[in-house]
């Protein structure tokens, strides 16, 4: 299953470009990472099937081991593709919310965008070493 990272705003060099890319080349699954402009800009179709998942500020709060089992059960599944969706300054409209599979959330903070990128990448990372069983999440 290909994870599919799109963000608003150019992330450019900076430290958290490094932290996106550190990540990027840990993953085994296949990533893609498309950048789009703070408004405007096209969405690439995706290939179906496919799941959306927003990260908004009104989503759910998921463990490390929960995400994956997320992860697991849509590979398992048949996806293809799991989207991966951080909206620009303003958030999400509500017809994004609405046709989203899922929101998260990644506690009740506001992050930067920035920083919510290189977040999720490194629990991108983290989920699928939990699901390959490597030592990398230390539960407990």
């Amino acid at each position: 299953m290909q994870l599919h990272v799109i963000a608003r705003g150019k992330i450019a060099r900076s430290p958290e470009a490094e932290l996106v890319a550190r990540y990027e080349k840990r993953l085994t699954w296949p990533v893609k990472l498309t950048e789009l402009p703070e408004t405007g800009g096209k969405i690439p179709e995706p290939q179906t099937p496919c799941k959306t998942v927003l990260l908004d500020e009104r989503g759910q709060q998921f463990d490390s081991e929960r995400f994956a089992k997320l992860l697991g059960g849509w590979r398992d599944d048949g996806m293809r593709e799991a989207r991966f969706v951080i909206g620009a300054a303003d958030g999400h409209t509500r017809a994004e919310r609405d046709s989203a599979d899922v929101l998260i959330a990644f506690g009740k903070a506001t992050w930067p965008h920035l920083m919510a990128r290189a977040m999720l990448m490194e629990q991108l990372y983290r989920a699928t070493t939990i699901l390959a069983g490597h030592p990398y999440h230390r539960a407990g």
